[in-house]
């Protein structure tokens, strides 16, 4: 089964310094029904005006995990670490037992586009942590490229991907015109995607940017770009879900 929200369909917010759309309930916007998609807890798609962003804050208990789409954003905690983050590069913050921390638009002239995920971890009360990686336009680009895997993979992981604390994946892709790329689902595995832009088919469904598709019970992911020499890249992150 593939349930595909479109974009216009989003909870959307604009308080002038922030604009965002919320995928699942979240602070100000409450529905019971829309809690979580398995340990997918948050899916925030956020944009900064430039110079702001959030002050010092506090989190317990959840892997946090920030993707830049435009724009360059400054992280700083009470761990120690400090970082900016930019487009190809992921970040991920474990809260563990407890951090605070802080995130701007590192721009006083452009906003700062991103996504923010929070997954649900395995376990509780783990050690704060943070990591940051980098991957190249390259690396994505005509295939499905893992950033995010579970840190069981004990030291096996991609260069490019961050370790988080639960049974979850996180890949980024850009297909050009006419491209495809197939994902097997393991039995029991949910999916999550996501089109930040172009069209992307998925399954023979179109999705288009800001769209976002929620699967169970799918064996195979059929994902292609739009043909066409007119067409965009197919711009994407593919969620792979207990």
């Amino acid at each position: 089964m593939i349930q595909t929200i479109r974009s216009k369909d989003r909870y959307h917010l604009d308080s002038g310094w922030l604009n965002t759309y919320w995928h699942f309930s979240f602070d100000t916007y409450h529905d019971p029904a829309n809690m979580n998609f398995g340990p997918l807890r948050v899916f925030n798609d956020d944009t900064f005006a430039p110079g702001s962003g959030f002050p010092l804050h506090g989190h317990r208990e959840m892997e946090i995990v920030t993707y830049l789409i435009d724009g360059a954003l400054e992280h700083h905690d009470d761990l120690g670490n400090t970082g900016i983050i930019r487009p190809g590069e992921i970040q991920r913050m474990s809260a563990g037992t407890g951090v605070r921390h802080s995130e701007f638009n590192h721009s006083k002239k452009d906003p700062v586009h991103l996504v923010q995920l929070w997954i649900t971890p395995e376990v509780n009360r783990l050690e704060p942590s943070w990591e940051q990686k980098s991957f190249s336009l390259a690396d994505r680009s005509g295939k499905l490229l893992p950033i995010a895997v579970p840190a069981s993979t004990n030291g096996g992981s991609p260069a490019s991907a961050v370790q988080i604390h639960q049974d979850a994946s996180i890949y980024t892709s850009l297909l050009a015109p006419g491209q495809s790329a197939t994902h097997k689902l393991a039995q029991g595995r949910r999916a999550y995607i996501f089109v930040i832009g172009g069209n992307l088919e998925l399954n023979g469904i179109v999705l288009e940017p800001g769209d976002q598709a929620r699967v169970t019970g799918e064996q195979e992911l059929k994902l292609s770009a739009a043909p066409g020499a007119a067409a965009a890249p197919a711009d994407f992150l593919l969620l792979d879900l207990p």
